[in-house]
């Protein structure tokens, strides 16, 4: 748990009662490299906080095409917020890219934690907004930049995480082929 709390702590300040009741209702997991987390159809039930590891988000498109939505590596969060928000069944699949363990934050005890610690619900705003403003970051992209921009930026940005991943999931994130991150790879883009 020591890595969420620096996490949190970073953001807000937890006392030692808070630490103890989330130490209480919030559950640690290993999941081994393939494992899901979550399926199409299932209702998302848990918030799922990387603390070592990484997952990824994605869906079938209607070619039967894996479409990679998010990552989820060390000290971040991953859920599909709508089907838990609205507790609805998911279109997505939560799957673990290599071994990773996570804290599970679960939908049925966050009032519960949220009522006896309130700096949580900061802890939150604070991340929704950042995670909103780097999918807004990401659309942008997307539009504006081509496929080997984006490919060199998030290089860029993310160069161990880059190195964590197969190189047809990081083609599918940025949406752009295997193929054609061989050929940036190589040179002859």
């Amino acid at each position: 748990m020591e890595a969420l709390f620096n996490h949190i702590q970073r953001f807000v300040t937890l006392n030692q009662s808070d630490k103890d009741l989330l130490n209480d209702l919030l559950q640690q997991k290993e999941y081994r490299r393939k494992e899901f987390l979550l399926k199409e159809g299932q209702i998302c039930s848990s918030n799922f906080f990387v603390v070592k590891g990484c997952l990824r988000m994605y869906y079938v498109n209607e070619k039967g095409v894996e479409q990679i939505a998010y990552f989820g590596i060390d000290n971040w969060w991953l859920c599909d917020y709508k089907s838990y928000d609205m507790q609805q069944p998911s279109q997505y699949y939560i799957q673990a890219v290599a071994a990773t363990e996570v804290i599970i934050w679960d939908k049925h005890k966050e009032e519960t934690i949220l009522a006896q610690i309130p700096a949580m619900e900061r802890y939150f705003r604070i991340l929704m907004q950042r995670n909103l403003a780097a999918a807004q970051q990401r659309i942008k992209y997307i539009f504006e930049y081509s496929g080997t921009e984006r490919y060199l930026h998030f290089v860029e940005m993310f160069p161990d995480f880059v190195q964590k991943v197969p190189q047809y999931m990081l083609a599918s994130y940025l949406g752009i082929s295997a193929e054609f991150v061989s050929k940036i790879r190589a040179g002859k883009v």
